[in-house]
């Protein structure tokens, strides 16, 4: 490989971690809030309001069941607005982002699922209030469970910034597409496919030993 291609990959490497970065962040800005109603609202819950949950699992399920490709083509006019720019790393954020909160939000649900009810009953029999129950009963003890959902869906959303290269989004999928397909250069497509599994293979030993960490605790 060329001295460009090589700095190019360098380059794809810092703008698939900024994508990844930056949307994990901003979809577990929307989408934790979200998991803790959705479990919060359930029936026999804390919270519990059918209407509600009804509502926020329909729109949360209409949009996992978009594929990523078709989201990306729909929100261009919402990331043109939001960025300025429907092309870019930057403008790639915003459809990771709208993609991955309803995936954080399930994986949420998920793990608080897990704790143990005798742990909310000993927490309302004490008089603490659903607030209070959620963030220093329920949170603290679905912790494992929830560092490991974050490291599946930080890899999720490293994925999905790969295929955000299709519409110019940057990063190591920009890459694989402009030189590995359309200029039949194998040797950058298997480097960008080997860097993206061994950047997933990281992520997920992070996760899981952060929530092993956390159970030890």
């Amino acid at each position: 490989m060329s001295e460009y291609i090589i700095e190019a990959i360098k380059r794809g490497v810092l703008e698939t971690l900024t994508m990844t970065g930056y949307a994990s962040l901003f979809a577990y800005a929307g989408g934790l809030p979200l998991g803790i109603l959705l479990y919060a609202t359930a029936k026999d819950r804390l919270l519990q309001n059918r209407p509600v949950n009804y509502a926020i699992g329909l729109v949360v399920n209409i949009m996992r069941s978009l594929p990523f490709l078709i989201l990306l083509v729909l929100l261009i006019p919402f990331t043109r607005w939001v960025t300025g720019s429907s092309i870019g790393t930057t403008a790639a954020i915003v459809p990771l982002t709208v993609g991955a909160i309803p995936i954080v939000a399930r994986m949420v649900e998920a793990s608080l699922c897990e704790v143990q009810p005798g742990i909310i009953e000993a927490a309302t029999s004490m008089g603490a209030s659903p607030f209070h129950i959620i963030i220093h009963f329920i949170l603290p003890e679905a912790a494992p469970s929830l560092l490991q959902g974050a490291a599946i869906n930080v890899a999720t959303v490293l994925g999905y910034s790969a295929m955000a290269g299709v519409i110019g989004g940057g990063g190591l999928g920009a890459i694989a597409l402009q030189y590995g397909y359309y200029r039949y250069q194998k040797d950058v497509l298997w480097t960008t496919v080997i860097l993206l599994v061994i950047m997933v293979m990281v992520i997920q030993a992070v996760g899981g030993l952060l929530a092993k960490l956390r159970r030890k605790s």
